[in-house]
């Protein structure tokens, strides 16, 4: 099969930013197993290269995704076939393994299902004016298999959750900023632009800070308030003994801005 017929997932590296694209744009990028698996590819190694601090995902055309191209699933969703072997790889709703660097997501137009449980997946969305978003899994018959059932209540709570979930119904991107789903809302064209801005002003960040305060804000929801303050003081070894809060004074003295290395 083709790349148009398989899609593919493209990466460019700006500075300390990896920006990842999503293309199979004729297909209103409907999602293949081969598009989930360059996906990963992608993610992991934004999670693993040293120089890579922030990652932006987009879509290439009109629209963030109509969802599966389900023929392509429905023997997997079914349990048929081989067992799939363990995959260690960032995967890209967040579940199995989160990338732990910051991720930014630009989404526009149809962002159905999938579309939303990985823009959940992220920690900041900008969505374009013209945003559709429905989880109409069950108008297939189906459950939710990315984590909206959980991302849903972790964003909205419950009631805006079953709101959504339980009737399966389309709404925009002001609903979707009211309930905490998207970030910024901009006028469609701008939306890329826009998540790339955000990830370059993360960039000129101390990396490891910005980590680690992600990574303490995912102990809160894992494990509650106290596991969260009880995190404190690592969090505060493993930044105050860095030479980017060393930079960070000298800069704050010398009334400079300052230039971290991420070490």
């Amino acid at each position: 099969m083709s790349d148009e017929d398989l899609g593919r997932v493209a990466a460019a590296q700006n500075g300390h930013v990896l920006h990842i694209t999503v293309d199979r744009a004729t297909k209103m990028n409907g999602f293949t197993p081969e598009m989930f698996d360059a996906l990963r590819d992608a993610l992991t190694a934004l999670d693993e290269t040293e120089h890579l601090w922030v990652g932006v995902v987009s879509f290439a055309g009109s629209h963030t995704t109509a969802g599966l191209d389900l023929p392509r699933f429905a023997a997997s969703m079914r349990g048929e076939g081989n067992t799939a072997a363990t995959d260690d790889r960032v995967d890209a709703f967040g579940m199995s393994r989160r990338v732990r660097k910051p991720l930014v997501m630009a989404v526009q137009g149809v962002t159905f299902t999938i579309g939303i449980e990985m823009m959940l997946g992220a920690d900041i969305v900008i969505a374009a004016d013209d945003c559709r978003f429905c989880q109409m899994e069950p108008k297939r018959g189906l459950a939710v298999f990315g984590g909206a059932h959980v991302r849903y209540v972790e964003r909205a709570g419950w009631g805006n959750a079953m709101y959504h979930l339980l009737r399966a119904d389309e709404f925009d991107a002001a609903r979707a900023k009211e309930i905490g789903f998207v970030q910024e809302v901009v006028p469609a064209g701008q939306q890329i632009d826009r998540a790339l801005q955000i990830a370059d002003e993360i960039a000129k960040l101390a990396p490891i800070a910005v980590q680690e305060i992600k990574r303490g804000a995912r102990v809160y929801l894992a494990s509650g308030e106290q596991a969260a303050f009880d995190e404190i003081p690592v969090m505060r070894k493993r930044t105050a003994n860095t030479g980017d809060f060393a930079e960070g004074i000298a800069s704050f003295r010398e009334r400079r801005a300052p230039v971290f290395q991420g070490r």
